[in-house]
């Protein structure tokens, strides 16, 4: 025996369906259309160092966070073009915008698709940076620096500074003016000039004086117009000063050859890293001293040598990097190499005359 439910009940079983099925709906469109609060873009960087003035360029590597809208959500590259490619919107250029302004660019972009998209934007691994270095560095030129990354160790999260470049340089010269050093900076409307004086972060440990870098960026190391002996001795224990130079030392000397020596080291320690003057051979009262000048000129002088002097140029000059020290024969040695040079010319000569 069948019962026949009513048609009331029927219908009543019908709805409820009906709006279980709608409530399901609305609420997986709920989450494409979720309402934002007042902040739509946040940013966040990969430590602390990298500060909201950053700009984006060719070979970053972001992460995109759209709130609850996981399919949207991954890490992106910066193309070459300053553009990256996102899910229904194709490229968006991001490059020259700050993070904070690529997550605005990139909420605003998705705004037709979604109701007030919360975007997040993460800088996962910069882009190396591109600095030049002039003036007074052993290694003047551009230099790709390579900045830290989310796997980086604690030592490594530093964004490179003014002195890190110039280690990269191969270090400051002997007359560098560590004082009037300068970054230049391209900004969007003028060049900014930023002055430093590396010589007050090394006596109050002043860090403001060692600012960090920025892709584009200039050092320039003015040449000093007039070196102190005793700043270029404690310039030379300085990070950025290089650890040692090569001073070729030839002549009579006890082991004559190329010698590495700490920077400004005077003539005096060079010739006795060198073993010395030869005591039977070497002419001890003067040497020549040959320089190849930044500017591709080459200078010789002769240098009187007291080994009593303390470091000074005319007498017990600072060496510079592949500086030659020449350091000639006595009178006396002279004269037995000339007389050697004759009894040898005799002594295959003789033999020719006892054959007649």
């Amino acid at each position: 025996m069948y019962r026949h439910q009513p048609i009331i009940g029927l219908a009543s079983s019908l709805t409820l369906s009906l709006c279980v099925v709608s409530a399901t709906i609305h609420t997986a469109v709920a989450q494409q259309l979720i309402s934002a609060p007042a902040s739509t873009s946040e940013t966040s960087t990969i430590d602390g160092e990298i500060d909201e003035n950053y700009t984006l360029g060719a070979g970053d590597r972001i992460n995109i966070d759209i709130f609850n809208v996981p399919e949207y959500t991954g890490e992106k590259e910066v193309l070459v073009d300053g553009s990256i490619s996102l899910p229904l919107l194709g490229n968006v250029s991001v490059r020259g915008l700050t993070l904070k302004q690529a997550a605005e660019a990139i909420a605003l972009a998705y705004t037709p698709y979604l109701r007030n998209p919360i975007v997040t934007v993460n800088l996962v691994s910069p882009r190396p940076l591109r600095v030049a270095i002039s003036g007074e560095v052993y290694r003047p030129g551009s230099y790709d620096v390579i900045l830290p990354n989310a796997a980086a160790t604690e030592a490594e999260t530093h964004w490179p500074t003014v002195t890190q470049a110039l280690q990269l340089a191969g270090g400051i010269t002997p007359t560098a003016n560590v004082r009037q050093v300068q970054v230049h900076r391209l900004q969007a409307n003028a060049n900014q000039v930023i002055q430093l004086d590396l010589w007050a972060l090394l006596e109050t440990g002043d860090l403001r004086q060692d600012v960090t870098l920025r892709d584009g960026d200039t050092i320039v190391v003015p040449t000093a117009t007039q070196v102190d002996p005793a700043e270029a001795t404690q310039l030379a224990t300085a990070s950025f000063s290089p650890t040692t130079i090569r001073v070729n030392v030839v002549g009579e000397v006890v082991t004559p050859g190329v010698v590495e020596v700490p920077p400004n080291t005077p003539l005096n320690q060079a010739l006795l890293a060198a073993g010395g003057f030869d005591n039977r051979r070497a002419s001890r009262g003067s040497v020549e001293l040959i320089r190849l000048n930044p500017d591709g000129t080459v200078s010789q002088r002769t240098v009187p040598v007291d080994m009593a002097n303390a470091a000074n140029d005319e007498t017990n000059p600072i060496m510079h990097n592949n500086d030659v020290v020449l350091v000639g024969r006595s009178g006396t040695a002279s004269f037995s190499d000339t007389l050697d040079g004759v009894l040898d010319t005799l002594g295959r000569i003789l033999p020719i005359f006892s054959l007649f």
